[in-house]
């Protein structure tokens, strides 16, 4: 038997993310004393309405194959959500229900991509898009932003990227790993372009609502009218409502054969995601956004923390101070191969696509494990013990204090 997997599995970068997280849980496995940053996972329960719905479809014996697009009434709970929230007007007919939000991408791109057509990534981006648009056949365009502006994005330089190949802009915001939120007028040029040249939008907002100090993230479907016939809505339940082992996410278009188009994919994959969890992300969509806000409301406290700390040491990027996670520079701390006493250690997420050389995103939903910057972490003093960056070198060590005590009164129970 020939022993040679395809040529489109030996070009399959697997997950960066995924690999440092299945490293780090080996390793506590081990016994190991370690603090786990790199998912991007809000570190609360699932919001009660979520659960309690759960249980009632397990008692209520709802355990069965649903619609392949998804359950109706989670459809029609998705639907609502998108009027009331982002005042977008959808029929259940125009989603479909996927297992995450990253199945739900991937099976769009696979929907609308051709050999050889572009897809315009701004840079730094989530480490999937590259691999998912090389698997389906397209082109991955990197455009930069620049950590000086913020991370957000220049429509000038997207403008220069288009081509005739281009088929589809892909935007984020709130944005993994930089934090940008974006803006009206950002996203309005960028809608301008998509209208100029003809492109489809697929939005990924599984982070809108961990927005902080008021702000509020915007759909580009709600712009207007062309805006929302070629914008795809990427979202799910996992963040805002503490749901990612749950796995339910899903794409929404006013396109009827685009939807048509990933629900086949679907059907031939992976058919609805569990009914159990459908259930769940409807009872939490259908609840109140009590538990969400106060959940958000922690992740500020922690962001108001420890982004000064970080700054005090000398590897907080200027521009991450706003957004929902931590992308850091770690190129001006010291190289060298220091070791953790006594087995601990703390991994960090990848800054993820096209991000800066040596940078470090730190996911702030697990941001109380990392509150042991509080001591040892002043200006000048040494920088915290065990966070290891991708070019091989750590930070110094500093003393570590337990979260739950430098976290005292900051959780939502």
């Amino acid at each position: 038997m020939r022993n040679q997997l395809s040529r489109r599995t030996q070009s399959l970068a697997p997950s960066a993310t995924l690999a440092l997280d299945q490293k780090a849980r080996a390793l506590k496995a081990q016994g190991k004393d370690v603090i786990n940053l790199t998912a991007g996972e809000p570190d609360f329960r699932t919001v009660p309405a979520g659960e309690r719905a759960a249980l009632q479809a397990i008692e209520e014996g709802f355990t069965h194959y649903t619609e392949g697009k998804g359950d109706e009434g989670l459809r029609e709970a998705i639907a609502d959500k998108l009027r009331r929230e982002n005042g977008l007007s959808y029929s259940p007919a125009d989603i479909v229900v996927s297992n995450g939000a990253k199945q739900s991408l991937a099976q769009v791109l696979f929907a609308l991509l051709d050999p050889g057509d572009e897809v315009i990534l701004l840079s730094p981006y989530w480490v999937s898009y590259q691999q998912q648009v090389l698997l389906a056949g397209g082109v991955p365009v990197e455009v930069p932003t620049l950590e000086g502006k913020g991370f957000h994005p220049d429509p000038e330089r997207v403008a220069q990227a288009i081509t005739e190949k281009t088929k589809i802009l892909v935007l984020n915001s709130p944005n993994n790993p930089t934090g940008a939120l974006y803006t009206r007028e950002e996203i309005q040029a960028l809608m301008d372009l998509a209208r100029r040249h003809d492109l489809w939008v697929l939005s990924d907002e599984i982070y809108e609502h961990i927005a902080y100090d008021g702000r509020k993230a915007l759909s580009p479907a709600g712009l207007n009218e062309d805006a929302f016939r070629r914008t795809v809505v990427i979202n799910g339940v996992s963040k805002a409502y503490a749901m990612t082992g749950w796995r339910i996410g899903y794409a929404a278009s006013p396109q009827k054969e685009l939807i048509q188009g990933v629900a086949a994919w679907q059907s031939h994959l992976t058919s609805a995601p569990s009914s159990i969890s459908q259930r769940a992300a409807e009872g939490a969509l259908r609840g109140d956004l009590g538990p969400v806000e106060a959940m958000v409301a922690a992740f500020q406290k922690r962001r108001d923390f420890l982004y000064p700390v970080l700054s005090s040491i000398g590897v907080a990027s200027p521009a991450a101070g706003r957004g929902l996670l931590l992308l850091h520079r770690l190129g001006s701390l010291p190289r060298g191969n220091h070791q953790l006493p006594a087995g601990r250690g703390a991994s960090g997420g990848s800054g993820g696509g096209g991000s800066p050389r040596g940078s470090l995103r730190l996911p702030r939903l697990l941001a109380p494990q990392l509150c042991y910057l509080r001591r040892g972490a002043g200006k000048g003093g040494p920088a915290p013990q065990g966070m290891v960056c991708r070019e091989g070198s750590s930070m110094r060590r500093a003393p570590l204090t337990m979260a739950s005590r430098a976290m005292e009164g900051w959780q939502v129970k």
